[in-house]
C-alpha cells in the first residue's frame, strides 16, 4: 500500500481535503448556532423591551395598567413566539397572565407536549413611570428553540451536511485527477528512462504540458539521451575512420608481403623501404591514439608549473624554425612587450602548440606565412594565437575540427599524412587546463587559432 507516487499524492491530498473538510464544517455549524442562537436572544430582548415600554406608556396615560392594548400584545408573543408574561403591580398583585394560554393551547392539542426536566426560564424586570417603581414584569420561555426555529436550524444543517458530502466528493474527484496530473510527466520520464535503458537512443520526452520542475528534469533527460545518442553516432564513426585509417597501410602491406613470398616481387632495399613507411604510418597511428586516450582520460594529473609566455615562443622557434625553412613557409614569433606568468604543465603546453603549428605547417604553401603571437586582451587568461595563410576551411567544418578523423576534404590529410587525432588531443589537453580555443578561417585565406590559458590555477 502506498508504493507508487500517484497513491501517496493521492491519499495526502484526499487526508488533508478531509482535514480541512470535517473542521471547515465544525466550524461553519457550531459558528451559525451560536449566531443564531445570539440573534434569537437579541430578539427576544428587544420584544420584551417593547413590551416594558408599552406598558409604562399605557400606566402613564391612564395611571393603572389596563388590559388594552397591553394584553393584545402578550396574547399576540404567547401565541407565536411562546414568550409568556406575568405583570404585577406594585404590591405584589398579579394584573395580567399571559402564561395561562399554553395550558389552553395544550388542551386543545395545538402545542407540543412538553418534555420532562427544566425547560423553561424566568427573567424578572422593574417598571418605572417618573422614577416611581409602578410594579413588575415576569417574561417566561424555553431555554431551547420553538418548533419553527428548530426546524430552521434544522434544515441549515441538512444544508451543511450535503454540501460536506459534495466537498468531499469533489475533493476526492480532483485529487484523484491532480495526482494523475502531477505524475504524468514522472511517468513519462520513467518510460523513456527505461526505452534508453532498452538501446533506444532516439527517444525524446515531450516538454508541453508538463510542470516546471518535471520540466527541467524533462530537458536534462532529452539532453542526456542526446549526448548518449552523439556519443554512439561519434563511436560508430571513430571505429569506420579508424577501420579506414587502417585500411590503406595494411592492405598495402599484405599485398606487397603477398608478392614477396609468391616471388612475384624481389625484396630490393627500395621495396622493403616503402614496406617500412607503411609499418611506420601505423606505429604513428597507433601513437597518436595512444596519445589522445592518454589527453581525455578524466583522471589525467598536471604537472602545472608558473610559465613565461615568452619562454614559450622561444622554445617553439628553436623547435620549427628548420622545419618551417625546409618546406619554404616563413615563420614569424611575435614577442609579448611585457613579462606574462600563468599555471600549465610545460609538457602538456608544448603538445597543444605543437599540434597547432604542424597543422598550419601542413596546409601552408611554399612561401607564405606562419605567424605565432601572444595575446592578453581577454581578462584572466593569457592567449597564444596560430595564424596561418594556408588553404583555410569552410564555415560549416569549423565545430568538427576537433572530432577525430574528421575532414572537410576528404583527401586533404591522405595528401599531407594527418592522422586526423591531433587536433582532438588539443581540445581535451585545453579542458584538462581549463582553457579556451576560439578558430577563424576562410577558404583559402587561411586560419586563425587563439588558445587562452587561465592567468590562476583552478
Amino acid at each position: 500500500m502506498l508504493q507508487t507516487l500517484r497513491s501517496k499524492i493521492l491519499f495526502y491530498l484526499l487526508l488533508s481535503s478531509m482535514i480541512g473538510i470535517l473542521f471547515v464544517s465544525f466550524f461553519m455549524q457550531w459558528g451559525f448556532e451560536e449566531s443564531f442562537k445570539n440573534y434569537l436572544d437579541r430578539n427576544r430582548d428587544k420584544q420584551i423591551s417593547r413590551i416594558i415600554t408599552e406598558i409604562e406608556k399605557d400606566f402613564k396615560k391612564n395611571g393603572h395598567f389596563t388590559s388594552d392594548p397591553v394584553f393584545g400584545l402578550l396574547h399576540e408573543h404567547a401565541m407565536t413566539d411562546q414568550l409568556y408574561f406575568q405583570l404585577y403591580d406594585r404590591v405584589g398583585q398579579l394584573q395580567m397572565d399571559s402564561s395561562n394560554i399554553r395550558g389552553m393551547l395544550n388542551s386543545l392539542g395545538l402545542a407540543e407536549p412538553e418534555p420532562n426536566g427544566e425547560k423553561w426560564h424566568s427573567a424578572s424586570y422593574t417598571l418605572r413611570v417618573d422614577n416611581q417603581i409602578i410594579g413588575k414584569l415576569i417574561a417566561i420561555y424555553p431555554v431551547g428553540l420553538i418548533d419553527d426555529e428548530y426546524n430552521f436550524l434544522k434544515t441549515i444543517q441538512l444544508y451543511i451536511y450535503a454540501a460536506v458530502c459534495l466537498t468531499i466528493l469533489l475533493s476526492i474527484l480532483f485529487s484523484m485527477l491532480f495526482s494523475k496530473k502531477l505524475t504524468s510527466g514522472l511517468n513519462k520520464v520513467s518510460f523513456a528512462a527505461t526505452e534508453l535503458q532498452q538501446h533506444n537512443l532516439s527517444i525524446r520526452i515531450p516538454l508541453k504540458g508538463l510542470p516546471t520542475e518535471v520540466k527541467q528534469l524533462a530537458i536534462s533527460f532529452n539532453n542526456l539521451a542526446e549526448s548518449l545518442a552523439k556519443g554512439e553516432m561519434l563511436r560508430k564513426q571513430f571505429t569506420g575512420d579508424l577501420a579506414h585509417e587502417l585500411r590503406t597501410p595494411l592492405s598495402t602491406l599484405r599485398s606487397q608481403i603477398e608478392a614477396y613470398q609468391d616471388g612475384i616481387w624481389e625484396p630490393t632495399p627500395a621495396r622493403l623501404q616503402s614496406s617500412h613507411e607503411e609499418l611506420m604510418r601505423l606505429v604513428r597511428l597507433v601513437n597518436e591514439l595512444e596519445k589522445l586516450l592518454a589527453a581525455e582520460n578524466p583522471q589525467i594529473r598536471l604537472e602545472k608549473v608558473e610559465i613565461e609566455a615568452g619562454s614559450v615562443l622561444a622554445a617553439l622557434w628553436e623547435m620549427f624554425l628548420p622545419l618551417f625553412k625546409q618546406k619554404g613557409v616563413q615563420l614569424h614569433i611575435e614577442e609579448p612587450n611585457q613579462e606574462l606568468i600563468f599555471p600549465a604543465d610545460k609538457d602538456r603546453l608544448m603538445q597543444i602548440l605543437s599540434n597547432i603549428l604542424n597543422n598550419a605547417l601542413k596546409y601552408t604553401p611554399e612561401g607564405r606565412n606562419v605567424t605565432i603571437s601572444v595575446l592578453t586582451e581577454k581578462e584572466g587568461f593569457v592567449g597564444f594565437k596560430v595564424e596561418d595563410e594556408g588553404s583555410g576551411m569552410a564555415e560549416d567544418d569549423i565545430p568538427h575540427i576537433f572530432e577525430r578523423f574528421y575532414r572537410g576534404d576528404k583527401s586533404r590529410d591522405r595528401k599531407t599524412g594527418g592522422a586526423g587525432i591531433g587536433l582532438s588531443i588539443v581540445k581535451a589537453l585545453m579542458g584538462a587546463h581549463n582553457g579556451i580555443i576560439k578558430v577563424k578561417s576562410r577558404i583559402n585565406k587561411g586560419t586563425t587559432i587563439i588558445l587562452w590559458f587561465p592567468e590562476e590555477d583552478y
